[in-house]
Order: C-alpha cells, then structure tokens, then sequence
C-alpha cells in the first residue's frame, strides 16, 4: 500500500475569522461556509485543505485539548514572485493578522515571510529569487 498526502485540516475556534484570512490569502472558499460545522475545498496543487469547529472535533474526540504554546506545523504556499511575497505580506498584515517573520531573502534562494493564522498556524509565504 502507498499513502499519498491529500488533506489537511485545521481545527479553528473561529470558523468565520479562519474562512476570512484563507479567503485574504487567495483560496476559493464559498461564500455562506461559515455556517457549516466542517468546510473543505480542492487547491490547485490538488490537495484538499478543510477546516473544522471545536465543536465538530469534540463530537468525536472527546479528548481533545486545543494546543498551546508555538506553532507545530507550517502551512507553505508559493507565490509566482518576490513581488507577490512582499504584497500578500502587507495585505494580510493590514489585515489586522499577525506578522511572524518579515520578507527577507533567504540564502537559500527564496523570497520569505510567514503569517500566523487566526488559530496560531504559521502560514509561510516564499517565491523563487531572480538567478543572477
């Protein structure tokens, strides 16, 4: 047998904020989903990324204790340009979320900045530098 990634969820405390930012960050995610206890859309890589309330989680689970602390995963998406970085960046920043690290070009080779979602995941923002 052979796993292949295909979703990844993201366990929000508020499904409307968290809808909100991805939205701001340029995913397609229908309008009205805020109303429904689980959302998920295709990404044009193919994955699917999904989202779910505390409560949808907690029906299940009745263990789960939301995580505290720093961030444990990164959630990575590659602009077209250094430029695109840069302006997603600021778009999302005045949007009132929070900046992690600021656009920087990194040795190696990438234009970079991360974003921390609603729900405390790093949202990491890189593109290709120009080649010399």
């Amino acid at each position: 047998m052979t796993l292949s990634l295909d979703f990844f969820g993201i366990v929000t405390s508020d499904l409307a904020a968290s809808l909100a930012f991805y939205r701001e960050l340029g995913l397609d995610i229908p309008e009205g989903a805020e109303r429904e206890p689980h959302v998920e859309v295709l990404l044009p890589s193919g994955i699917r990324i999904g989202w779910d309330t505390l409560e949808t989680i907690k029906s299940f689970d009745k263990a789960y204790v939301e995580p505290s602390g720093s961030h444990r995963v990164a959630f990575a998406f590659q602009a077209e340009s250094p430029a695109e970085v840069d302006a997603v960046f600021a778009r999302l920043t005045a949007a009132g979320h929070r900046a992690r690290v600021e656009p920087w070009d990194a040795f190696w080779g990438q234009r970079y900045a991360t974003v921390m979602d609603p729900d405390g995941n790093a949202i990491d923002l890189y593109a290709a530098l120009p080649q010399d």
